[in-house]
């Protein structure tokens, strides 16, 4: 620690903590659980925005979509009780992204904890599933520690969220504490062996396989994983919802992995070098695409944990590092050529081109064409984002991502994300086009945080695609309990007027024609924009329609 700095009020030390980590963004909803902190984020205005949202689970998710995009911790603070299980949203998406996200939680004072006082709950049992680290900060003095420790934990190994419980007299009350210093993280390497053994490897190899996802990625990473594919004439996958971390233009590049998409391409290989994923129920197709625990494929995976090495299959070589380190190491590896697969690559790419073509569709407004036009029009430095439903279908498979942070989306698949996480893009990109695609019943769950873009003076475009159903679920039981139908159909409101009252730019789309020319005049309004694009009832999937092919 440094020399001790004069008494300070809790909430100010935490506000200080915050500067020094290197912190300019809190999302929130002031709540009175922690007055001293917002009092202390007063003193630093200049230097942290805080950005109030309109609803804990929009704070949340503005949080993690902050820290996929920045590469720095996310930091969201609400108050106890109701606010905290609002935020619980956005929190199991960063954990199940990998994502480094800092929650700060009012709580009762430390005087009344036990007695079930109002909104009190315990947050330590509660968000312990769901963040790597929780602990109440029982004490002013202890602050500094507390906060270094949970930047340290929010982006070591297998990044994820930390959760801090701050009781409300705590953040008023006086210390002489002195500041932490700033974090600075623990760098992992390679050994040099591990580049002989993937080389060796590759060397007998004659379908093999990269397949590139998960967290710690930079462009400069990426760069150098390009290197390395090209140089030896190799395929790439990416794992579910995670296509920015290659770029899809590139004809090395063969697909995205979401549950059976590609599979083919996994059952046939010989070699498997997963560089990032987890492995998880949606890329493996339920577990489906390799052997538990032992594949049959020659499997070399790398994660920055070592915990995740080997927690549901048994790799032939586990490396455990961050993906630039992993990248650069591959990078430096003489070539080993890549003619025996060279077919094999071929064949792979031409069937992904095949596969981003439009295709037909029931109705007046064709959503492929929609999606292709908008991989073909936006600027390389575009943010698209998605939520959940059937509707992001057509984003990965027709929209071509470019480099990191062209994608922005969850892989928990939480509905309501995609409004949020625009904000937080706008935010932090005011100068870049950042689309937003919705579902209807997606949008509804968090979409008033347009009101949020409002107040920033933000300008991302919402797409809401309006079929007047969860599709999803319509999807699964019109296969699984056919002609018994329930609590799928919607009514929704008009949702371009709903858009003009929040005071965005917001036009009706009904033929796919409409569209271009309505989204190029949301482009150029200058202001936040909605365009909401009706299709046809009947439409479920790119492939999937009702009556003809369910």
């Amino acid at each position: 620690m440094l020399k001790s700095a004069n008494s300070r009020l809790g909430g100010h030390v935490l506000a200080e903590q915050l500067l020094i980590q290197g912190v300019d963004t809190v999302f929130t909803v002031p709540g009175e659980s922690y007055m001293g902190l917002l009092d202390g984020l007063y003193d630093h205005r200049d230097a942290i925005t805080v950005i109030t949202a309109r609803h804990e689970s929009g704070a949340s998710n503005m949080a993690d979509a902050y820290a996929k995009l920045s590469g720095k911790p996310g930091i969201c603070a609400v108050s106890r009780g109701p606010g905290a299980t609002n935020a619980t949203n956005g929190l199991h998406s960063s954990f199940q992204d990998s994502t480094p996200v800092i929650l700060l939680i009012g709580q009762v004072p430390r005087g009344e904890r036990g007695r079930e006082a109002q909104q009190e709950v315990n947050h330590i049992d509660l968000f312990r599933p769901l963040a790597k680290w929780v602990i109440e900060i029982d004490s002013p003095d202890r602050i500094p520690e507390h906060v270094s420790h949970a930047f340290h934990v929010c982006q070591s190994g297998r990044p994820g969220p930390v959760v801090l419980v701050l009781p409300e007299d705590m953040l008023v009350e006086q210390t002489n504490v002195a500041n932490a210093r700033r974090v600075r993280l623990l760098e992992t390497a390679v050994p040099e062996r591990v580049a002989d053994e993937i080389k060796e490897r590759l060397q007998k190899a004659q379908r093999p396989l990269v397949l590139v996802g998960g967290p710690t990625w930079t462009q400069e990473a990426i760069d150098d994983m390009t290197k390395f594919v090209e140089d030896n004439g190799l395929p790439v996958l990416t794992s579910y919802r995670a296509q920015d971390r290659f770029d899809n233009r590139n004809d090395h590049y063969v697909g995205h992995c979401r549950y059976n998409e590609r599979a083919d391409l996994i059952t046939a290989s010989d070699l498997v070098i997963a560089a990032g994923p987890r492995l998880g129920q949606v890329t493996t197709a339920g577990y489906s695409l390799l052997d538990v625990p032992n594949p049959k494929q020659m499997l070399i995976h790398a994660h920055p944990s070592p915990d995740e090495l080997g927690s549901v299959y048994a790799p032939d070589l586990a490396v455990s590092c961050t993906m630039p380190v992993l990248a650069k190491t591959l990078a430096g590896i003489e070539p080993v050529g890549g003619a025996a697969w060279k077919g094999w690559l071929s064949s792979a790419r031409s069937e992904y081109l095949e596969s981003i073509k439009p295709t037909s569709m029931s109705g007046d407004v064709n959503l492929s064409q929609i999606i292709c036009w908008l991989s073909k029009t936006l600027p390389d430095d575009a943010i698209m984002i998605n939520g959940s439903g059937n509707n992001s279908g057509w984003v990965h498979r027709f929209y071509q991502f470019r480099g990191l942070g062209s994608q922005l989306v969850t892989t928990s698949g939480s509905m309501g994300y995609a409004v949020p996480a625009a904000v937080s893009a706008s935010y932090l990109y005011p100068d870049r086009d950042v689309v937003s695609v919705n579902g209807d019943g997606c949008f509804m769950m968090l979409g008033q945080e347009m009101a949020t873009a409002v107040q920033y003076g933000l300008k991302p475009i919402f797409i809401v695609v309006n079929n007047a159903m969860l599709a999803t679920i319509r999807m699964h039981q019109e296969r699984d309990f056919p002609g018994r139908v329930v609590g799928t159909d919607l009514v929704n409101p008009d949702f371009a007027g709903l858009g003009r009252n929040y005071g965005a730019h917001a036009e009706t789309v009904r033929r796919t024609e409409e569209f271009s020319p309505a989204f190029e005049r949301a482009r150029a309004s200058g202001k936040m924009s909605l365009i909401e694009v009706f299709i046809d009832r009947n439409v479920l999937t790119p492939v999937l329609e009702l009556g003809a092919n369910i």
